[in-house]
């Protein structure tokens, strides 16, 4: 009887918890190259007691046309804060027992925590705008492309 009850709780436990394949799943999926690739950046990210509005301070930058001296000060003084947030995680969905629902909300978190910085590093250096003004170029071009071949299509199709 002691037997079944111990094996009822060693496997009550490996449901509750995440595995170390699973951790290493996680932890893996955070360092490949397309991580960030449907990742909500979080509204508000705490650290050291302090909350502050991440994903409306990000829309906000990448709004604007040209930034300040202090913007982009203020913008690396926001990456150090997120980045010391995301080694927190990091550490933690390393490290401490997690359930499956816990380790995904931390990973999404991490991710989005991650892909912060790397929007606030494109926002900062100019990469974003460019990238911007490329897809938007790109996306005019095949719009015109489209239409001329709707005009063709139309003009064969009416003869």
């Amino acid at each position: 009887m002691e037997k079944s009850l111990k094996s009822n709780e060693e496997e009550n436990f490996s449901q509750k918890y995440i595995t170390d394949a699973e951790r290493r799943e996680l932890l893996g999926a955070l360092h490949c190259r397309l991580f960030w690739v449907g990742q909500h950046i979080p509204d508000y990210v705490e650290f050291e007691g302090e909350k502050y509005p991440l994903h409306n301070y990000v829309w906000e930058l990448i709004q604007k046309d040209t930034l300040t001296e202090t913007e982009k000060s203020r913008i690396d003084k926001c990456i150090d804060i997120i980045s010391a947030k995301e080694q927190e995680d990091e550490k933690e969905l390393e490290e401490k027992p997690l359930t499956h629902e816990q380790a995904e909300s931390l990973y999404h978190e991490t991710a989005g925590l991650l892909r912060a910085i790397a929007d606030l590093k494109e926002i900062e250096s100019g990469a974003l705008k460019e990238s911007s003004k490329r897809f938007q170029e790109q996306f005019v071009s095949q719009r015109v492309k489209d239409a001329k071949l709707w005009l063709e299509f139309i003009k064969n199709v009416s003869k």
